[in-house]
């Protein structure tokens, strides 16, 4: 983050160059602002659009399939969340190939969604896991107490259950969110032609050998995810898992 703000005769021009420059500029901002304008725009809001769109995703589907594995035995939950994760065992690159393949034949072929559907795949077990212990330490007496007392089961779950598994919830939808907003393999192969803020970033400072445009789109990824965490940073506690249960 301190090269963006440093300039070249101290960072790349130097034979020694120092820990922290003494002098700082905003050149780099300014260059890399005017020239990719057009392309930084594009890809930043394709990445923010995917991300969003893997998270809502993953906690409208977690959430739900993280119920019912709360309300089974243990060990059958526990064996259905190991078959979730046999997905993750497999190289995302040995993933992709094929659903591009697929993509381009339904028109899903460098898209947002296209995107989003193929990272869910890592994300979704991650996110089911997450949101299954929190809903386990949930008692299941508040839940037949709401019964008891004439709520549906619908309003049980969303009325009695969904506000006390919002902490875990929470935190499921943060890190489905980081998880998809830096994700590059599936980035790389499904979505080319319009790339996210990753492919962008490494295009910039591998590809074409300007470190320190890439250095600023780096600085960049880097604000969103610091106001998404503050945002969220009140449902953030050290007992998230034990959804809202105190004393």
């Amino acid at each position: 983050m301190i090269i963006a703000f440093a300039s070249p005769s101290q960072t790349l021009g130097a034979y020694y160059p120092p820990l922290i420059p003494s002098k700082f500029t905003l050149e780099n901002l300014k260059s890399a602002f005017s020239g990719y304008s057009s392309i930084l725009i594009a890809a930043f809001y394709k990445s923010l659009e995917t991300a969003f769109i893997v998270a809502s995703i993953a906690i409208l589907l977690g959430f739900h399939a993280a119920y019912g594995l709360s309300r089974i035995p243990y060990k059958l939950s526990n064996l259905i969340l190991g078959l979730l994760f046999f997905s993750t065992m497999i190289p995302s690159l040995t993933i992709a190939i094929p659903i591009s393949a697929t993509f381009i034949k339904i028109g899903l072929y460098d898209s947002a969604l296209g995107l989003a559907l193929a990272q869910e795949l890592v994300v979704l077990p991650l996110t089911v896991f997450l949101i299954t212990g929190s809903l386990e330490s949930v008692p299941r007496t508040l839940e037949y107490q709401a019964r008891v007392d004439g709520a549906t089961f619908i309003q049980a779950l969303y009325r009695i259950i969904f506000p006390l598994a919002v902490p875990g919830v929470v935190a499921a939808f943060l890190l489905s969110w980081l998880m998809s907003w830096d994700e590059f393999t599936f980035a790389v192969i499904i979505s080319p032609v319009h790339p996210t803020l990753p492919i962008l970033i490494y295009l910039e400072s591998t590809a074409r050998g300007d470190i320190f445009t890439g250095t600023v789109f780096a600085l960049l990824v880097t604000i969103p995810v610091i106001i998404l965490t503050i945002i969220l940073s009140k449902f953030l506690r050290g007992s998230y898992m034990s959804a809202g249960i105190t004393g």
